[in-house]
């Protein structure tokens, strides 16, 4: 594949339905500067949204992945170079992933030990170290499918928080010695995971269409998550339901919220691009 001739490709296709730009970048739902970036050959549309541009350009994924028109004839031999190519882009990808995903888990590694050894050479034994040796385990196993899986990751780093969260927190009530610890972290850690799954949720629905009103929802259903997070630590350990920063933080989220649903309303009407 040549990203030049593909970017090129693009340009004219675009060109041929009258869009800017900016107009196929709408309906993409994207910037236009990834357009301007696929047009001049510096990247690629994403996989994701490959057939949808194809049917908005009105080609076929080969022929945009040929970066031109293809005949009847030479049809299937240009399928199967484009597979191969994008087969071994993918590969290339997720070599790439694995390489930042290997530095990442030997730098933590390398953390853990530090604050092992530090602790052995200054104690005789195994105290405080625990605390951040856990914390990093715990961040490496919500992070690390991320990194291997990009976006596909998402999903899964959102199961291992769900998961891990829980032997996570009696762990650290363990070497702190404090049960409110884990009493306290597990209910404000149901509300979180509940409130993450279903932000999850807006952006899978809503994303697609619009990223500007999936966070708009979020703000929104932020205040709610709030609410209920004051909630349970005024019962838990007698903390004020609300006071002057709470509603302070509630009137910047309905701000955020009145503003990303505002270009929105913008973009759809042309006044921004």
């Amino acid at each position: 594949m040549n990203q030049t001739e593909i970017g090129k490709f693009i340009a004219k296709c675009r060109k041929e339905k009258k869009l800017t730009q900016a107009q196929l970048a709408e309906k993409l739902d994207i910037s236009d500067r990834a357009v301007s970036k696929w047009e001049t050959g510096k990247s690629m549309p994403d996989s994701s949204i490959m057939l949808e541009l194809c049917e908005i350009l009105g080609i076929t994924v080969n022929e945009l992945l040929s970066g031109e028109e293809i005949d009847t004839q030479s049809y299937g031999k240009r399928a199967d170079e484009n597979l191969v190519a994008l087969k071994r882009k993918d590969e290339n990808n997720m070599a790439m992933n694995v390489m930042i995903a290997i530095l990442y888990s030997v730098t933590l590694l390398v953390g853990i030990m530090v604050c092992l050894i530090c602790n052995l050479a200054i104690s005789g034994n195994l105290t405080w170290s625990l605390v951040p040796a856990s914390s990093i385990v715990f961040a490496w196993a919500i992070s690390f499918p991320g990194i291997i899986l990009g976006k596909r990751g998402i999903t899964v780093s959102l199961i291992s928080l769900s998961v891990f969260i829980f032997p996570y927190l009696s762990l650290l009530g363990s070497f702190i010695k404090m049960e409110e610890v884990f009493s306290v972290g597990a209910a404000v850690a149901v509300a979180s995971i509940i409130f993450m799954w279903i932000i999850a949720a807006v952006f899978y629905c809503f994303g697609k269409e619009s990223k500007l009103v999936a966070f708009g929802i979020t703000f929104l259903l932020a205040i709610p998550f709030e609410v209920i997070i004051n909630a349970i630590l005024s019962k838990m350990i007698e903390e004020p339901v609300f006071d002057v920063w709470d509603m302070l933080s509630i009137f910047v989220l309905l701000v955020l919220a009145f503003v990303f649903f505002i270009c929105n309303y913008a973009k759809k009407k042309g006044l921004m691009k």
